[in-house]
């Protein structure tokens, strides 16, 4: 695994740093886009003090081609160890940017192991084409019987998948790292008689976010989360909108957050975004 120490110690703009940085991104999301955002910072920091370079006299009996070349470097070394302390700048994007990708997001609530810090975002390159495509071929055949079980468009089933998992990358893990594979985020309730695993979510109430650890269904394949997923729309009568005939895919998202599936007000909004790219790689 790639520190973000590591990286920060070349400039953002060295082509190898940012060959690791890409790297980093299909290994770790969460902490590509805090590495991301400490380059960043560490940019701007030298921006900053090139700026005041500027501004003070030039013509000095020490001012001269070298001394302004060793001055920036200087000032490049000085930019990174302000950065890799911190001035709130990184901080500060990581959680802007945690909150404004609908990616990973999970019916509204973004989900981790409960044994794990919970996860806030990632980097947007971290969900690249390849990766979305490999997630729709594997399991596009589920969401297809699924919607034969169902009538839901199996474009919305999987990208409710795709949405709840951030593309299989944020899948609910059991306590030995293994995966639970609930994709839809499906949480056990009392007439749940299989296995549980529990993880960290925030859930919003009255618009606003709230951590707490919640039970999940845990299955033994895709098949039986899918399958499950099938009997949850088709079984429970509040999703009795989402049945209806000829109801189209966008509207049927609507209809899912209306019915209470997830909490986010921004749900089906998010939904349909993650089924146009479902749509265009199937």
């Amino acid at each position: 695994m790639i520190s973000p120490a590591e990286i920060s110690a070349g400039l953002a703009a060295n082509a190898q740093s940012l060959d690791r940085l890409r790297a980093q991104a299909r290994q770790s999301p969460d902490l590509a886009l805090k590495t991301a955002a400490q380059q960043f910072e560490a940019v701007f920091m030298n921006m900053m003090l090139k700026s005041m370079r500027e501004a003070t006299p030039q013509d000095g009996a020490f001012d001269s081609e070298q001394t302004r070349m060793f001055t920036g470097m200087l000032d490049q070394q000085l930019a990174q160890s302000m950065a890799a302390r911190g001035i709130g700048l990184a901080d500060m994007m990581v959680k802007q940017m945690g909150g404004a990708l609908g990616h990973g997001v999970a019916g509204g609530r973004q989900i981790a192991p409960a044994a794990q810090p919970e996860r806030t975002g990632a980097l947007p390159t971290a969900y690249n084409e390849s990766m979305q495509q490999d997630f729709v071929q594997r399991l596009m055949p589920y969401a297809v019987q699924a919607g034969r079980e169902t009538g839901v468009p199996a474009s919305l089933i999987l990208g409710q998948a795709a949405l709840e998992s951030g593309w299989g990358q944020r899948e609910i893990l059991m306590p030995d790292g293994g995966t639970s594979f609930n994709l839809f985020g499906i949480k056990a309730g009392d007439k749940w008689n299989g296995k549980v695993v529990e993880a960290v979510t925030t859930e919003y109430r009255d618009g606003i976010p709230v951590k707490q650890t919640e039970k999940f269904r845990a299955y033994g394949s895709y098949t039986e989360a899918f399958g499950d997923y099938a009997n949850l729309i088709r079984g429970n009568p509040r999703y009795a909108g989402v049945l209806r005939q000829g109801l189209a895919a966008p509207d049927a998202a609507f209809a899912l957050q209306q019915a209470g599936y997830a909490t986010d007000p921004g749900y089906a909004a998010k939904l349909i975004k993650v089924m146009r790219v479902v749509h265009a790689l199937s």
